[in-house]
């Protein structure tokens, strides 16, 4: 949920916090409205989530919708009040009204998940859209995923690249990505891969954290940009230091068979180990391999089977046939007389 710190408070920005009490004080819902934010934020004053729930709600009454939203917030959350979804949706209910695309937002998420009103699809994508209609960024890149799941309405996907793109320009690292995933697929739009690393980048330079691999994948096959496997080093290692799993196996590749870095098996297993840890099926197969074959970590077999298993356990094929070979090995070794 978003709260909204717009314009209004900061009209009274530079007034000291007795001064912006004094016109609270007189009925000025702005001022009621600043001096609540304040409470609520600790700023100049003690955090004081109950005085903060007070002054918005002075605000609220009389019609501040910017007030409105953050009461129904603190209602939502349970923030110096106790928590009542009803309560939350009757004051986002009064803001949307007024046209304020926070609240609009944020009821729509009250709709679509039947917290505080009945379930409403419907009126989900009604609230969604009149928020994105009026260029929020979030409430555009929820009603693109809308309509690119069609679990809520029809499945479109080019009406979910038309909001992608807008939530994209400006600078919703997430839209970014998806819409640069659009480009890649060639799917509610025409395929265009140097679009794709266009927003793949833009993505990456605000460190979304699947953007890193695709972006590497980029470089490394050629698409979209000059094949550059250096390049797509540095993309698959930022993703990989980051934590994705599928930068950390990708990486784990490179240094396994020497693409864009000097072939490195002890490297090669740190990073399978990495996305092996986080569940990463083709990764536990591949450093199960490398326990079997000695390569970059001291030849054991249990250790082997151990990795094999854990990935054939979730239904990878290959780790299957991992795993009877492994199995294979350890029984001949068992046969041996000597």
């Amino acid at each position: 949920m978003e709260e909204n710190t717009q314009e209004k408070k900061i009209q009274y920005s530079e007034l000291s916090f007795e001064e912006l009490k004094a016109l609270a004080e007189q009925g000025d819902a702005n001022a009621q409205f600043d001096l609540a934010s304040r409470y609520y934020n600790g700023e100049g004053v003690e955090k004081k989530l109950e005085k903060a729930v007070e002054w918005y709600t002075k605000a609220a009454e009389q019609g501040n919708p910017y007030a409105q939203n953050n009461l129904a917030l603190c209602y939502e959350y349970g923030e110096g009040v106790r928590k009542s979804y009803k309560k939350a949706v009757e004051w986002y209910t009064k803001a949307a009204e007024q046209g304020d695309p926070y609240a609009q937002s944020n009821l729509a998420l009250c709709y679509e998940f039947g917290e505080g009103v009945r379930k409403s699809y419907k009126k989900a994508v009604e609230w969604f859209t009149k928020a994105a209609e009026q260029g929020l960024p979030t409430a555009q890149y929820e009603l693109a995923e809308i309509y690119w799941e069609g679990n809520l309405i029809e499945r479109n996907f080019a009406k979910a690249v038309e909001w992608y793109t807008k939530a994209a320009e400006q600078g919703f690292s997430m839209a970014q990505y998806n819409l640069a995933c659009c480009y890649d697929a060639g799917e509610g739009v025409e395929e265009n891969h140097a679009k794709a690393v266009e927003w793949y980048k833009k993505a990456a330079e605000q460190k979304e954290l699947l953007a890193f691999n695709n972006l590497g994948h980029c470089y490394e096959h050629g698409e979209g940009v000059d094949k550059d496997l250096a390049e797509a080093v540095k993309w698959y290692t930022k993703g990989a230091i980051f934590g994705d799993e599928n930068a950390q196996f990708s990486l784990a590749l490179c240094y396994h068979f020497g693409k864009g870095v000097e072939t490195n098996p002890t490297e090669a297993v740190s990073w399978y180990t990495k996305a092996a840890e986080q569940g990463f099926t083709m990764a536990q197969n591949n450093l199960a391999m490398c326990y079997k074959e000695g390569f970059g970590v001291e030849k054991d077999l249990v250790k082997a089977l151990e990795w094999a298993i854990k990935a054939a356990d979730k239904g990878d094929m290959e780790a299957r046939n991992t795993v009877l070979e492994i199995q294979q090995g350890m029984s001949e070794k068992a046969a041996r007389p000597w």
